[in-house]
């Protein structure tokens, strides 16, 4: 698909009222997490300002942390568990776990320590910290199709990265390792579709995620690969 340069866009009112909302039920599930010293990050759309209706909540925890702690600290404050899973999208990328809250809410946190390029991942697609969220900020970061949202007071600007790789590093703060993977497996997303992920695992209502990936490794090779340095 052939993408315009550079475009400038505009928000009307009601698109203002949808990032208002998202960064406030956001900030709300982070405020939460913080009383319990874990740290977290909105990232996205959300992060990025770049938001529709149909725009998911997605926080992730970038430390290794129990998450007993982090289910208690739901829990807690009123929380539901809908669905709980632990995805890995390729036999070399990091086990994570999932659980979807409320309406498309989700909180996602590593089961095994992340390379750095997996790291950048985030701030590739413009993370957002709690103090970023209070302030009512918003970050650059680049879209599934390949464009850098930059925001501005009236929107945002987009323009294609393709050939501005090294450009879009500096600017992200990211390596250009990190780039060029993303760049990759969107393109060839692009051209063949999407692949599906490796594993995908829905856990039972009283299974720990930590039982969980036990389970996994004890019968999956790429798992324990990947999990060796778990209980480091």
């Amino acid at each position: 698909m052939k993408r315009a340069e550079r475009l400038e866009i505009s928000y009307d009112n009601e698109r203002w009222e949808i990032f208002k909302d998202l960064q406030f039920r956001a900030l709300k599930i982070m405020e939460i997490l913080n009383q319990y010293h874990i740290p977290s990050i909105v990232h996205g759309s959300i992060a990025r300002g770049d938001v529709t209706e149909k725009s998911d909540i997605d926080v992730f925890l970038p430390d290794l942390t129990s998450s007993f702690i982090i289910e208690t600290a739901l829990e807690r404050s009123g929380f539901t568990r809908y669905r709980r899973t632990i995805v890995q999208a390729t036999p070399t990328y990091a086990l994570k776990a999932n659980i979807e809250l409320e309406h498309q809410t989700n909180l996602s946190f590593p089961l095994v320590k992340l390379r750095p390029v997996e790291k950048e991942f985030y701030r590739f697609g413009g993370e957002a910290f709690i103090i970023t969220l209070r302030e009512g900020r918003r970050v650059p970061g680049v879209d599934k199709r390949l464009m850098l949202i930059e925001p501005t007071a009236e929107g945002h600007i987009e323009s294609s990265i393709i050939d501005r790789e090294e450009e879009i590093s500096k600017i992200l703060g990211v390596s250009l390792n990190t780039v060029l993977d993303r760049v990759h497996a969107l393109v060839r997303r692009d051209d063949i579709g999407r692949t599906g992920i490796f594993i995908e695992k829905e856990l039972d209502s009283e299974e720990t995620f930590e039982q969980a990936i036990k389970k996994l490794a004890d019968h999956n090779p790429a798992v324990r690969r990947r999990t060796k340095f778990y209980n480091n």
